[in-house]
């Protein structure tokens, strides 16, 4: 048996992938339907204070993308990060990482299976979500610019590709699971604190996490979010060089 047809294997019977089918679909059908009924459920909820009365503009299309956009790069980016840990981090197990260390002596073919079944899974997810989200909003409330929704979707990969990478790195230097998982966590949460400053923060690929909404509310264009793929495409190139590199060195 291959190392691809076991990380398949292991991916299907530990239903890891459910999770993030799940969770990104879940938000797909949730996100337009908030929007298209946020008004009624804020009445239900008790949309009236003191006799002031809560009204909220009819709702637009892009407003299904932007909803979706907001869940899914919040809750949906910390299970890539919890999933992504479980595999990469082989080494949390010792026994696991002798055993596959002292069967195969190149790292890169324990690692890069790992990498690349872990991120197909998490970019096939993000892409369902996308897809839920873009027809629910056709239905219930109207067609979201098709340009601006394939171009952010295509920034929300770069995006995620990144944070699988930024967990490969992590765990090469981490002694568990959980550390993996509050080290990417950690600098996740960091990057937007930095990118407070707009001179900073559109270089950022956190920058990336938003373009979905905006460039389906046609708030900015393609080429503002350019300078952060840039930055982005760099540092999941270097990550995974870092990734490899650690690994290789660790001591089991």
């Amino acid at each position: 048996m291959t190392l691809w047809r076991l990380e398949w294997l292991r991916l299907a019977r530990t239903r890891r992938w459910l999770v993030l089918v799940g969770v990104f679909l879940f938000f797909g059908l949730l996100g337009p339907l908030g929007a298209r009924y946020l008004d009624q459920i804020l009445g239900l909820a008790g949309g009236e204070l003191e006799g002031a009365q809560i009204e909220l503009p009819p709702p637009v299309p892009a407003d299904g993308m932007i909803q979706f956009a907001s869940n899914a790069f919040q809750v949906g980016t910390l299970v890539v990060v919890v999933v992504a840990a479980g595999s990469l981090a082989f080494d949390a197990i010792a026994e696991m990482g002798v055993f596959l260390r002292t069967r195969v002596p190149d790292v890169r073919r324990i690692l890069v299976p790992r990498l690349v079944v872990t991120a197909t899974t998490v970019v096939a997810s993000f892409l369902l979500g996308v897809g839920a989200a873009w027809y629910e909003t056709w239905v219930l409330i109207g067609a979201p610019d098709a340009r601006g929704v394939l171009v952010g979707t295509a920034y929300g990969i770069l995006f995620l590709c990144f944070v699988v990478a930024l967990v490969a790195a992590m765990a090469g230097r981490a002694a568990t699971v959980l550390s993996t998982v509050l080290g990417s966590a950690l600098v996740l949460l960091l990057l937007p604190i930095l990118g407070i400053a707009d001179a900073i923060g559109r270089w950022l690929p956190s920058h990336l996490a938003g373009a979905l909404g905006a460039l389906a509310a046609g708030a900015a264009p393609a080429s503002d979010f350019l300078p952060a793929a840039g930055v982005t495409l760099a540092a999941t190139v270097l990550l995974l060089w870092a990734a490899v590199h650690l690994a290789a060195r660790r001591e089991v």
